[in-house]
């Protein structure tokens, strides 16, 4: 599954914004029975191999995206050091009015892009491109030194996110 911010906007540069998200998966996997298996936090995306112990994913989901959305909207407002905050907070009141299920912002993309994984082949290559993807993108050298992902955890360390090991 992959969340997107609208716009493709790198709000996750910032780290309070990023620790969010962090925060609000392992909020999640204690209290409303997300299972992750992997991870990855990109500037304006997330990556994420999940499942529900508990009731329906899909409401799982609904509520960590709208409180996400929320909590990191109003960091964002209330940051004066933000240099990008009257821009970022312009293209999110744009999507927002473009969307009848807003009240006023708009944060994540409506599409999660869900891909079901039927086969061991297909989750190597989803759990491969999550954790290849800060190495792609030329942030790190190695998939296990960046900081937002589950590679630390499947490279034998200990990350931000528990994980179940697929």
């Amino acid at each position: 599954m992959t969340f997107a911010v609208v716009e493709w906007i790198d709000v996750f540069t910032r780290r309070q914004y990023a620790d969010v998200v962090v925060d609000s998966l392992n909020y999640c996997q204690k209290e409303k029975g997300l299972e992750i298996d992997a991870w990855c936090l990109m500037s304006n995306h997330l990556h994420l191999i999940i499942s529900s112990s508990k009731g329906e994913l899909s409401d799982v989901l609904r509520d960590f995206k709208k409180f996400t959305a929320s909590k990191i909207l109003k960091s964002i407002e209330n940051n004066v050091q933000e240099s990008r905050r009257a821009w970022m907070l312009w293209i999110f009141k744009s999507a927002g009015a473009k969307n009848s299920n807003n009240k006023i912002y708009q944060f994540w993309r409506q599409s999660n892009q869900p891909k079901e994984l039927e086969t061991n082949k297909f989750k190597d290559e989803k759990l491969n491109y999550i954790h290849m993807n800060p190495v792609e993108a030329g942030v790190v050298n190695e998939a296990e030194h960046y900081r937002y992902s589950s590679a630390i955890d499947y490279s034998g360390g200990k990350g931000l996110v528990e994980v179940c090991f697929l």
